[in-house]
């Protein structure tokens, strides 16, 4: 009926047809890219009087809508799209060529197709054209530019042939290996895990060319593999030489003058407390009686920014590396060894300059004065943690009343921070026991006894009131820069999410309310699941809904430990923020002047990075561990939970060893299955088969790809 008066009305010359309209409109939303349109102001501005142009404007605007050319703010209101024909922003590539581009004003991600990529890397900054949009299809774009290269190193194994040679990566982002002319091979063979810089990729040829940068060794080999994490990673896997030479030339005596400086802690009892394979002593704790019912407590670190200076050749190495980084058999160290374990590591019966919290303590964990002061200490006794908690447990061994009475107070101090609404994850973690050649020969779970919890209590004692020190200051003052250890609220969908997954199991937990009724109610869960068969998993659902701890100037509290000031100051051989905060504080006692907070702020972005890529080198190795383990173990039956659910395949957990691999969705065969990742499960669309997180599982060992990182198994039908 409608189109047949549309035609009577052209015929008439009575209105616009649809595309003179679409055309009038689309110049509209154009000379107003950056207002808000209702639809009675674009009626009134166009002209549109009678009820068929209206509808048809109507009409338009719905297909431009659907073409992403213009978006509804709210019901009625619209707004052009601003993205022009062009865009700058990062490009993802992956390995099966959905590659995509990411705004960097941010806005929704656009397909970017193999032959449109220009050959850009994965993470590079790119230019992107618009490709004309397609109804109901994704927006496209075609890389014009490559602005700024990420990353141009791959890490892979080398095949060698007569006359040229590949590079086969295992990297999710590149489909392609690298050719490497056979003149660029730096002497590698067949079979050698090496590091290869991409050269140049022309226009029309397949594989990227590159050459050798390093040879790591056979693959396989522990050393080799362990360096190709590293590298992987960008993490470096040697220390320059020239950053050693440096450190040796610094004296490790201690003069007469620099003692007479400090407070002298020599005669006072004093001990570490670390892992039995640790050489990098970087605390220590002190304790004396002042009077009855009052404690001195020291928390002495390492003075390591006495020995560094500020913008010489091993800070700018530490800068750069921002961690220590810890893989399965190894620590790769931010500072130089001649530092880390000889001339800053508090060992016993050595005197050695510290930076310490000195505090005035009762029973009670009530602190009724502490000072921030350059000490000279001499450690009397290095504990292992097994010593200090064997001490605990039997009440007997050395310097007994001073490790009973650290532990009274350190149980006082933890009982008070939960009461205020710190989050209690008690986690253990996976530790492999390793034969000389690096081979996993058995599986323990490292769990966080008294021991462990009396050091980290002091820890965050020490560490919470340098922050105080410094960020507390008058209502009208400005506290002077510092960087903080920050961590926000909860993520209030992934909160959410948690809540729903957690009520199938019976447990619940509260969503809104104050930061406390929130923490107090995380904490309540965490101890009805204990000791529970879906503790481990119910853990890391509600790990997954806190945000990540990260480094700042801007202070926002720690949400976790529910300090409203925190900082790092307690690990200055491992960890540079800790640096910073030492040679802050001291700059700071002496009266100088608060320093650039942009400076700073990009350091902080740094270190949270770095701690971020350290975090995930480690899981690797880790991970490779757990496939060279399971690998003599091919065939064998285990019970586990699923621990993860994705579209492409279910993750499985052992529940003997806590080994984790896959059940991939090829081998889900009798149904097909879809993903409801609000649910986190896989449901079969005619049986209705639901595989959910946290179900408990038996399967077989399939295959154990070493060079993926990647453990298949089986599922076995009870």
């Amino acid at each position: 009926m409608a189109k047949k008066k549309e035609k009577k009305e052209k015929k008439a010359g009575k209105r616009m047809g649809k595309q003179q309209l679409a055309a009038l409109l689309i110049d509209f939303f154009h000379a107003k890219p950056n207002e808000t349109l209702s639809m009675k102001y674009i009626f009134a501005e166009l002209h549109l009087t009678t009820h068929p142009q209206k509808m048809l404007c109507v009409d338009i605007l719905h297909d431009l809508l659907d073409d992403d050319y213009i978006s509804e703010t709210e019901k009625g209101k619209f707004r052009m799209n601003s993205h022009g024909t062009e865009m700058i922003g990062t490009f993802q590539r992956k390995s099966n060529g959905k590659n995509s581009f990411i705004p960097e004003d941010g806005g929704e991600p656009v397909f970017v197709a193999e032959r449109n990529s220009a050959h850009a890397m994965n993470n590079d900054k790119v230019k992107i054209v618009f490709y004309a949009k397609r109804k109901k299809r994704e927006a496209e774009g075609e890389v014009i530019e490559i602005l700024e290269r990420a990353n141009d190193t791959f890490v892979g194994t080398l095949e060698v042939a007569n006359s040229y040679a590949f590079l086969v990566t295992e990297n999710r982002t590149l489909a392609n290996d690298i050719f490497i002319p056979k003149d660029k091979l730096k002497g590698g063979k067949t079979g050698d895990k090496a590091i290869v810089k991409v050269t140049e990729w022309p226009d029309k040829a397949k594989n990227p060319i590159g050459q050798v940068i390093d040879i790591l060794g056979k693959a396989g080999d522990n050393t080799t593999e362990m360096h190709a994490i590293l590298a992987e990673f960008g993490l470096p896997y040697v220390y320059p030489k020239a950053v050693e030479t440096a450190a040796d030339k610094i004296p490790a005596e201690i003069t007469p003058d620099e003692i007479a400086r400090r407070e002298d802690f020599r005669k006072i009892t004093t001990f570490t407390i670390d892992p039995k394979d640790a050489k990098d002593f970087d605390d220590a704790l002190s304790i004396r009686l002042l009077k009855d019912g009052l404690w001195e407590v020291g928390v002495h670190i390492a003075d390591v920014t006495h020995y560094v200076k500020e913008g010489g050749i091993i800070d700018r190495e530490a800068e750069k590396r921002a961690t220590s980084v810890y893989l399965v058999d190894r620590t790769i160290p931010m500072l130089p060894e001649r530092l880390c374990n000889f001339i800053c590591s508090l060992r016993p019966n050595e005197e050695k300059l510290a930076f310490s919290v000195i505090f005035d303590i009762t029973e009670k964990g009530e602190v009724s004065d502490s000072r921030i002061v350059h000490t000279v200490i001499k450690s009397d006794r290095r504990f292992t943690y097994e010593e200090a908690q064997q001490i605990i447990e039997t009440k007997e061994g050395d310097f007994k009343e001073e490790v009973l009475m650290l532990d009274t107070i350190a149980k006082a101090l933890r009982e008070k921070r939960f009461a205020a609404g710190a989050i209690n994850f008690d986690r253990y973690e996976v530790k492999f026991e390793i034969d000389e050649k690096g081979k996993p020969i058995s599986v323990y779970f490292k769990e966080s006894k008294d021991a462990n919890k009396l050091v980290e209590e002091f820890m965050l004692l020490a560490n919470k009131t340098v922050a105080e020190k410094v960020g507390r200051v008058p209502k009208n003052k400005k506290a002077k820069v510092l960087p903080y250890r920050i961590h926000d609220l909860p993520d209030p969908e992934k909160l959410d999410n948690l809540a729903q997954f957690i009520a199938r199991f019976g447990y619940k937990v509260r969503t809104s309310g104050t930061k406390t009724d929130i923490s107090k109610s995380i904490n309540h869960l965490l101890d009805d699941i204990h000791g529970k068969k879906e503790e481990n998993l119910i853990e890391t659902v509600s790990i997954r809904a806190m945000q990540k701890a990260r480094y700042s100037t801007h202070n926002i509290g720690h949400y976790g430990l529910a300090f409203d000031y925190y900082t790092h100051f307690t690990s200055p051989i491992r960890r540079f923020p800790d640096m910073m905060v030492h040679r802050l504080v001291t700059k700071y006692m002496d009266g100088g002047r608060s320093v650039s907070e942009t400076k700073y702020e990009d350091l902080c972005d740094h270190s949270s990075n770095m701690e971020q890529v350290a975090a995930n080198a480690e899981r690797a190795s880790i991970k490779y561990k757990q496939v060279e383990f399971m690998s003599e173990r091919l065939g064998q039956v285990y019970d586990g939970v699923i621990s993860g659910v994705t579209e492409w395949g279910l993750y499985v957990e052992l529940n003997e060893n806590k080994c984790e691999g896959m059940v991939p969705i090829r081998d889900l065969d009798d149904d097909y299955y879809e993903f409801d990742e609000k649910n986190y499960c896989l449901r079969g669309r005619r049986k209705n088969r639901t595989y959910s997180l946290g179900d408990a599982i038996t399967i077989r060992v399939a295959r154990a790809n070493l060079e993926k990182k990647q453990l298949d198994f089986q599922l076995i039908e009870k």
